[in-house]
């Protein structure tokens, strides 16, 4: 199986996606975005491009379940692999809103599958989540350990993963990397891309940002009274980085061996929220003020991750700690103090899903 050099990322304008562009422009791999700005900008591709010195091969606004304009770039062309980022994220969101995280997360899955089948692209590295564990106890998991969602988001990245093993094992042309990870957070160290949802951010470093640059008031702190040191929720932090990282050295390991793989992404060290609360303000210099809420449906106590299997694997470790993640996302949020432009947002929040071609350099 040969290496891939062209590579479509689907949701390549989010947070993630905008890293692993750099990431393989970087070392020299043609990119293909698909993306519907539900939860990103445009405007990131100026910005990758500025930091990779290349531009992103093209880039379409689509809905990844629209299949007719999904082919449609696969027909445009020759895609040799995909990392699919593309899916509603938010643990909390999940709990009120099950059907569209079913429908995008595993309805996308799907729609992404057939249009790769029907193309002859067998090549898919997939985003998953070290949520699929639940409560799964305290101390490092491994990818033996037997998921247990406790929430629609996680339960739907899991039948996710649990499609892709039944194809694999019925399809041998096909090889899927499965990357399982434990919250990536910081921001490209130049500052010009880092994490920057619409809305209230549900994640605890963008939240941290904002209140540390004055856009809110105060930090909410969902639980103290959890069976950890502190009481607040420990989470193993990952810089995205690192997390990009891996994504571009598995292009190297397609051809390891056909099937699916899975692999947890993570330090290995776990961070309560107050814990990251302190890093981040001695890392900005001032105080963050917070205030204690009610527990969120769907939270666990504690998710930390055992990745020595992709280290065995692959020889990729996480080499940045929490200060730098810290340290570079305040430097992303002090250098754009209202994230990504405004005038570049779609009024609405969604993206236009007819396929529309946004750039294209081919």
């Amino acid at each position: 199986m040969s290496q891939p050099t062209t590579v479509l990322i689907t949701g390549g304008a989010g947070f993630i996606g905008s890293h692993a562009c750099v990431e393989l422009l970087d070392h020299g791999y043609e990119v293909i975005v698909v993306d519907d700005y539900s939860n990103s900008t445009p405007q990131v591709f100026a910005r990758v491009e500025r930091i990779a010195g290349r531009f992103v091969g093209a880039v379409y606004e689509l809905d990844i379940l629209d299949r007719q304009a999904l082919s449609a770039v696969f027909d445009r062309h020759t895609v040799d692999a995909v990392i699919h980022f593309a899916a509603r994220k938010s643990v909390s969101e999940s709990t009120f809103r099950p059907i569209e995280y079913y429908d995008t997360n595993v309805g996308g899955m799907t729609a992404l599958l057939r249009t790769m089948h029907e193309h002859g692209v067998h090549q898919l590295v997939h985003s998953s989540s070290c949520s699929v564990y639940g409560e799964a106890g305290r101390g490092p998991l491994d990818e033996a350990v037997p998921a247990r969602p406790t929430n629609p988001y996680a339960a739907s990245k899991w039948t996710c993963e649990q499609i892709l093993a039944d194809v694999c094992r019925r399809r041998p042309e096909y090889t899927v990397l499965c990357l399982r990870y434990f919250n990536p957070v910081g921001a490209h160290p130049s500052g010009l891309l880092g994490e920057d949802p619409h809305g209230t951010p549900d994640n605890l470093m963008p939240y941290l940002a904002q209140v540390a640059i004055g856009r809110r008031e105060r930090l909410r702190v969902y639980g103290d009274d959890y069976p950890t040191p502190d009481g607040t929720a420990i989470r193993d932090y990952l810089h995205v980085m690192d997390t990009v990282e891996a994504h571009r050295l598995a292009l190297d390991h397609f051809g390891d061996a056909p099937g699916m793989h899975v692999y947890n992404l993570g330090r290995g060290r776990g961070s309560s929220v107050l814990d990251v609360i302190g890093v981040f303000s001695r890392t900005c210099g001032r105080s963050i003020p917070y205030e204690i809420a009610p527990r969120r449906p769907g939270d666990v106590a504690e998710l930390v991750a055992d990745s020595s299997a992709v280290r065995r694997a692959w020889g990729w470790r996480p080499v940045r700690d929490l200060v730098d993640m810290c340290r570079d996302a305040w430097r992303f949020q002090r250098l754009n103090p209202q994230g990504y432009a405004d005038s570049a947002r779609r009024p609405d929040g969604r993206g236009n899903r007819n396929g529309t071609v946004t750039r294209d350099r081919g």
